[in-house]
Parts: C-alpha cells; sequence; structure tokens
C-alpha cells in the first residue's frame, strides 16, 4: 500500500501568517471600484433626482424646481465654472440670503473640484475684503442687497476677481457689481455634464470663516467624508424624511446651514428658501407648505414668540424646531410648545461642521411639568449619531471628569465630522486638535445620565442670535477710542439675541463719554451686530498681578 503524502496548504494572504489563517474572514483585499467610493454629499443629490425625479425639491416664492431641475442646474453651474477656468482647489466665495442659487452652489461648486466660501452676510467690508483675500476666492458670486459693503470690500482688495451677481426676482432693487448674472453663468454650462465625486474624499469642499479669538476671522476647512458623515448625521437627528418640507430660517452661511443644504436633499425632503427672517413671512410660509421642521438660533424662536398676535397663524401640524448657540430659557420652550413647536437643543461649533450633540428628548420627559422639563432640555446632551466621541475632560490631563454633574472640564470631539484645520494657520490648528481630540474651548459638567452641560466659555467668546463675536475684537475697537483708558468687554444675557456684548469702561482722567458715544464708535469700526449693546462705566476689577477678572464682570452683567 503506498505511503498516503501530506496535504500541502496555501499560506494565507499577508506575510508569517501561516496556513491556520487561509480562509479566515479577516483575510486583506484591495478595496476597488465596486466596494469602495470616496464619500461626498454630492451623491445626495444626484440619489435624489433619481428616485424623486418629480417632486419639488425647492421654493422661492413662486418659483418651484423638481429634483431633476434642481440636478440640471447644479451640473449647469459646474459645468460652467469649469469652463470659466475654475480648476480643483481653486476657492469660490458666495454672499448670499437662503436663496436658490446658495443651495446649489454647495453642490454645483465643488462637484467642479472647487471649494465653496459661504460669507457671512452680517460682516464689515474690512472682514469681507480679508476672508476674499485670505481664501485667495477666484470668482464671487453676490446678492444684490449687499452691493454697498460688497463694492467696498472689493476696492480694498489688491486684485481683481470674476463677480456674479444673484438676479433675485424677489429683491428687484438689488444692485449688480459684475458683468454676468447667476441664471446667465448657467446657460453657460451643460445640464448633462458628468456629475463627478472627488477622487479624494479628504479634498477640501468648504472654507468657512469664524470670528474666533482675535480680530481677523480664521477659515475652518471642511472635507467631503466630514460633510457626507455630518449631513446623515443631522438627517438622523432631525428626523428627516422624503415628506418632511424644512424652512430655512438658519442662514446657509452658517456652518453651510448645520450641513442642511446637504441633509434636507439627503432625505429627498423639500427645501423652502427664505430670504429675509420675519415672523409674518415665516407664519405664513408655514401654513402655505406645511412646513414640518426649522432649525435657527434663540433669537429665531424669540422672534416668533413676540410677533404681533395677528400675524401669528395656526400651525396646520407640530412643527420640530432645531435651536443651538445659547441654550433656550425655558420660558421660551413653554411659549413655542404653546404655539404648536417642539423644539430639541444641539451644541455644536463652525469646526464640527455644527451639530455634534444633542439633547434627546427621553420617554419620561412629555410627562413632566415644563419647568422641570426644560432644564433637562436645555443641556447640550449626547454624541449625534456620526459622532464618534464627545467627552467632559480636564484639558491638562486629558482624563474624563467624574460625571456628577458638578466637576468642570473641557468639552472635547473626536469624529469624522472634526474640520481638517484652519487655512494656513498650523499654530492654531495644533492648539485646537491636540492629543488627538478636538478641543471646542467651552466648559461643562458631565451628568449622571450622560448628557453635558455648558457652564462658561474659556475663549470668552460671545454667542449673539448665533452668531459669535469676539470679546477681544470689541476690546481692540475700545482702546482706540480717545477717552478710553481700560476696557473689557462680556457677555450679558439678553431675552431676544441670547447674549449680547456688554462693555465694561474705564475713562481717562478729565475725559468725557456717554454710552451712546462709545456704542457710535464700535459701530463705525466693526459689523453692526458685533458692537456693545450695554456700557458701563468705572474701575474694571483685577487680581493681585493686575488681570482684569472677567468672571466679576459677567455676574455684573448677569446683575444689569
Amino acid at each position: 500500500m503506498a505511503k498516503k503524502q501530506p496535504i500541502k496548504r496555501k499560506k494565507a494572504m499577508g506575510k508569517g501568517r501561516g496556513w491556520r489563517r487561509a480562509g479566515r474572514p479577516d483575510q486583506t483585499y484591495d478595496p476597488g471600484p465596486a466596494n469602495f467610493v470616496p464619500l461626498s454629499p454630492l451623491d445626495f443629490l444626484a440619489n435624489a433626482a433619481e428616485a424623486f425625479r418629480d417632486k419639488t425639491a425647492v421654493i422661492h416664492g413662486d418659483r418651484r424646481f423638481t429634483y431633476a431641475e434642481f440636478f440640471a442646474r447644479a451640473r449647469r453651474l459646474a459645468s460652467a465654472l469649469k469652463r470659466r477656468g475654475i480648476r480643483r482647489g481653486d476657492t469660490v466665495a458666495i454672499m448670499s440670503p437662503n436663496l436658490p442659487a446658495m443651495l446649489e452652489a454647495h453642490f454645483g461648486v465643488p462637484a467642479a473640484g472647487a471649494v465653496l466660501n459661504p460669507l457671512n452676510y452680517r460682516l464689515d467690508a474690512a472682514t469681507i475684503a480679508f476672508c476674499l483675500e485670505h481664501g485667495q476666492a477666484r470668482m464671487l458670486i453676490t446678492d444684490g442687497e449687499y452691493a454697498g459693503v460688497v463694492g467696498e470690500a472689493l476696492r480694498r482688495l489688491k486684485r481683481r476677481l470674476t463677480v456674479v451677481d444673484i438676479d433675485d426676482p424677489l429683491y428687484p432693487e438689488g444692485r449688480r457689481l459684475g458683468e454676468t448674472t447667476y441664471e446667465q453663468l448657467l446657460e453657460e454650462g451643460d445640464p448633462d455634464a458628468p456629475w463627478t465625486l472627488p477622487a479624494d474624499e479628504w479634498q477640501t469642499i468648504c472654507l468657512l470663516y469664524t470670528s474666533g479669538t482675535t480680530g481677523n476671522p480664521k477659515g475652518v476647512l471642511y472635507h467631503h467624508r466630514g460633510a457626507y458623515v455630518a449631513s446623515l448625521g443631522n438627517t438622523l437627528s432631525f428626523g428627516l424624511r422624503p415628506d418632511s418640507v424644512h424652512l430655512w430660517t438658519l442662514p446657509m452661511f452658517h456652518c453651510d446651514g448645520w450641513t442642511l443644504a446637504w441633509a434636507v436633499t439627503a432625505a429627498g425632503a423639500t427645501h423652502v428658501c427664505l430670504r429675509r427672517v420675519e415672523p409674518a413671512q415665516v407664519f405664513r410660509e408655514i401654513v402655505r407648505h406645511d412646513v414640518t421642521h426649522l432649525c435657527g438660533a434663540p433669537i429665531v424662536l424669540n422672534m416668533l414668540i413676540h410677533a404681533p398676535d395677528e400675524v401669528k397663524l395656526k400651525l396646520p401640524r407640530r412643527v420640530e424646531v432645531t435651536t443651538g448657540g445659547a441654550a433656550p430659557p425655558s420660558a421660551v420652550i413653554e411659549r413655542m410648545e404653546a404655539m404648536g413647536f417642539r423644539v430639541t437643543h444641539m451644541y455644536g461649533t463652525t469646526e464640527c461642521y455644527g451639530p455634534a450633540t444633542i439633547s434627546h428628548w427621553q420617554p419620561d420627559w412629555p410627562a413632566m411639568p415644563i419647568a422641570e422639563r426644560a432644564p433637562k432640555m436645555a443641556r447640550q446632551g449626547v454624541a449625534c449619531p456620526m459622532v464618534h466621541r464627545v467627552i467632559v475632560a480636564d484639558p491638562r490631563s486629558m482624563k474624563p471628569v467624574p460625571r456628577d454633574g458638578r466637576t468642570m472640564g473641557e468639552i472635547m470631539l473626536r469624529a469624522n465630522s472634526v474640520m481638517k484645520g484652519y487655512l494656513k494657520n498650523p499654530e492654531a490648528t495644533g492648539a485646537a486638535l491636540k492629543g488627538g481630540w478636538y478641543h471646542t474651548g467651552d466648559l461643562a459638567v458631565w451628568h449622571a445620565d450622560n448628557y453635558i452641560e455648558i457652564k462658561d466659555r474659556s475663549k470668552d467668546i460671545i454667542i449673539s442670535g448665533g452668531e459669535n463675536i469676539s470679546s477681544l475684537e470689541i476690546e481692540e475697537t475700545l482702546y482706540r477710542h480717545p477717552a478710553v483708558m481700560e476696557a473689557a468687554v462680556v457677555a450679558r444675557p439678553d431675552e431676544r439675541w441670547g447674549e449680547t456684548p456688554c462693555a465694561f469702561v474705564t475713562l481717562k482722567n478729565g475725559a468725557v463719554a456717554s454710552e451712546q458715544d462709545i456704542i457710535a464708535w464700535c459701530r463705525a469700526s466693526m459689523a453692526h451686530f458685533k458692537a456693545p449693546r450695554s456700557v458701563v462705566f468705572g474701575p474694571l476689577p483685577k487680581t493681585s498681578t493686575g488681570k482684569i477678572q472677567k468672571f466679576a464682570l459677567r455676574e455684573r452683567a448677569r446683575a444689569l
């Protein structure tokens, strides 16, 4: 009988793993086009145009665009930009209210391989000029309402760039600055042009400027992967569905409208554009279009609450409202609920694509008295669905604080939806992403139910109407006033705006200045929303080393 030969076994892929690993599920395969596609929110519009071709995607006044038309217009824009010489990595800035052009730019600009730079239309000319220069914008798409401030900004630039005017039929008095209108630009493009995804999902999709803690804003860089992930997280968190109707009460320039330009599209829902947030118009649009969702800072909620009774219309259904920035007071939540809204509180920063935590409604909340429930709702909550981790930790040891609701630490995030970094600012980028976490600079406590609650802002940022205002920028302006010897600025609680800047000023010996003089001085040097709303004169409290005690000033501001 012949001797039995041993069975030869092939080694598994990978050096030194041996035959025992052959055929295991974890063996290595290279990704290919069938199983690996770079993540990009550009996919959302292409998919929606196939799934909901004839469904209304965008409403603006009496204009309607189906998803097929929305997609065609975005493709025209991408094609026209390429024909104009816009290439990968070029910056295209846009200064616009919540218009169809702004929505289309969120898809068409990155589809051309370019970087979208939505500008804050509340900024002054000097800051707009800085953003255009720092971001090296090659094209500016701008609405005629802002021709005055934009024109001044363009005159400050040391170079020329292409200017395209948005000619909105709802604002016929707008003034043009360029030689081409937005609709004419679209005519230059091909509605059937190929829809190209980025080769690398780490490619920059947007550049957004945040006030930070210095006079010049920092440029926050978003990537396609982060935009994709953050958008789907918000689609889940907001409960968006194909039958949802979203009213644009949140500025699209602010964290790309919390990524909702992409998130609403991902759901196949309907965008209702809104040129200006006015209570009467908001109520009309809600009733007219059976709106299901809207978002905004607490100031938006206050505007609706304090609107004249004659403009408050009965809502056809409960409207989901998501708010962020400063936590809404319990009275605001109670009054919103009485009108037919349900409020959900979220927290985030520009650096993490807007919302990163959410105060989820818990099963026992509806039965609670509003006085007991509102403080729970006003907390910053837990991580959003697509966020990897949120912790409250000691910024020095990086160790999480006890979840006792008393020990303070810094809120830190780790997620795909954290910025690439700050444009041309490696030092600030390194500080923000130190130790493998994004450091928000916000101080909070961690509760036993895992909800976090902000107690203070370590960087003295003032959030007014959802906008970040640097106290240092205001202080620098105050110190240039000929009558001012010392100045410090802190946040003062405000029922309408959430917070407003409050200036504490010590005048020079013999100098005279009124509150109105100081406010007017600031308004002449910066965007009006940044200027102090109140001024208190007198000596400033200081430590033994001469440092101004801002915590004491905050207490005084709260008592005013």
